[in-house]
């Protein structure tokens, strides 16, 4: 029986966990900087990107803004973003290689996966988000286990306040993917 070349991981049922999450954007109402919404966990002490566990039957883009919402208390839309990706353009059959596609919304941008060991592994598929609607922060959509803060901080410093290096990374990966779009 023959084996790929590449180094393969497989994972069976209940040996990996779907998750996702957005960076949520803004411009200051004042001075119009960019600024991205952070999460504070008042008992760890933690600064967090907002992200979740997909429900069952629940499109992964749908999840990133479900968590995003329920854990800032923002609501928010996927923002079309020019980025690069590996996705081919629908429809059309090309090699598989990078390039640069614009206004993707329903592509996460960064992907990380945490391994659990002997539990299998965690999927965490990132998107760019943005206020929806009139922007107003809606009290009480935490669940009841969920104890954060949710904050606005300019982005170069929310970046900083992280906890966390990969947050870090995957913020500021994102900041520099809306500036290369420059749609916010």
């Amino acid at each position: 029986m023959a084996t790929s070349s590449l180094p393969t991981r497989t994972y069976f049922p209940g040996q990996f966990v779907i998750s996702a999450g957005s960076i949520l954007f803004r411009r200051a109402p004042e001075t119009r900087n960019l600024q991205i919404c952070l999460l504070y966990h008042t008992i760890k002490n933690e600064w967090l990107l907002p992200k979740g566990r997909k429900d069952c039957d629940e499109p992964i883009e749908v999840t990133a803004i479900r968590e995003t919402f329920e854990e800032t208390g923002y609501p928010c839309k996927l923002m079309p973003v020019d980025c690069i990706t590996r996705a081919p353009i629908h429809g059309v059959h090309t090699k598989d290689k990078a390039r640069k596609a614009q206004k993707l919304t329903g592509e996460p941008v960064i992907i990380t996966v945490r391994d659990h060991g002997e539990e299998g592994v965690k999927i965490i598929s990132w998107y760019i988000s943005e206020l929806a609607g009139d922007g107003q922060k809606v009290e009480g959509t935490q669940m009841a286990t969920e104890s954060f803060a949710s904050e606005f901080l300019d982005a170069e410093e929310a970046i900083q306040r992280l906890t966390f290096k990969s947050d870090q990374d995957i913020a500021a990966k994102a900041l520099e993917i809306v500036k290369d779009t420059g749609t916010l």
